[in-house]
């Protein structure tokens, strides 16, 4: 009786554990189809209001286009690159290399969030949706703006667009890497649009290899829990 004990608790275990995993699963693959979902859609800013479609404020008017990068004409997917490369190569130091960029830039799930000024673009978002950890996400890459249209609120306004996708494509959160020597964008990121470190970042998981970035997230409340509200 003793020993039949034993195995019924040995097997009780067992069991505990491999519903766990399937548990575990359940929850990894659900929010895979919901990635899958997000990167179906040919244009998620179609999912907001036309309201959001355009921004005119301290004396900036703009309109924003969405689309893959892939399908972006040669032509802005260069400017893209080279704005990139001008704010931020000092930062990269050593580990920028021209050809893993844009290699980056226009891989098959980038997408661009442009905002164009009489035609020509002026800003974008580089996002993806996204597995990170397990849970779906949207990953801002990039957001770089033209000299001339910076300070007006535009990359707030657009970050903001970024946050109001990852809820109505049932993201978790909104997840970015922020250089420790670009302390403009830390303070705007932290100050002005509520972002935090994330759980993942280097500094909270204490790695023991030096690095130069933090990772910064916020979450995204459910549609769910936003009806229940």
């Amino acid at each position: 009786m003793v020993v039949s004990t034993i195995k019924g608790k040995k097997n009780d275990k067992h069991k505990a554990r491999r519903d766990q995993r399937r548990e575990e699963a359940k929850k990894i693959a659900e929010q895979q189809a919901i990635v899958n979902a997000a990167n179906a859609i040919a244009n998620p800013l179609a999912l907001l209001a036309p309201m959001f479609r355009k921004y005119d404020r301290n004396s900036l008017q703009v309109e924003f286009e969405c689309d893959f990068a892939k399908n972006w004409t040669s032509e802005i997917q260069e400017w893209g690159f080279g704005i990139t490369k001008r704010n931020m190569k000092d930062l990269y130091g050593k580990e920028w290399k021209d050809k893993e960029k844009q290699e980056e830039m226009l891989e098959d799930t980038a997408q661009y969030l442009i905002a164009k000024q009489e035609g020509s673009p002026v800003a974008f978002c580089h996002f993806r949706f996204d597995m990170d950890y397990d849970l779906a996400v949207l990953y801002c890459y990039e957001i770089q703006l033209e000299e001339s249209v910076q300070r007006k609120g535009l990359g707030r306004f657009m970050m903001q667009l970024l946050e109001l996708m990852a809820f109505q494509t049932q993201m978790r959160k909104v997840i970015l890497t922020v250089f420790h020597d670009n302390k403009a964008a830390m303070s705007f990121y932290k100050s002005k649009l509520s972002y935090s470190l994330d759980e993942t970042s280097p500094s909270a998981v204490d790695v023991e290899w030096e690095v130069n970035y933090e990772i910064l997230s916020k979450p995204i409340k459910s549609k769910q829990s936003s009806i229940a509200a």
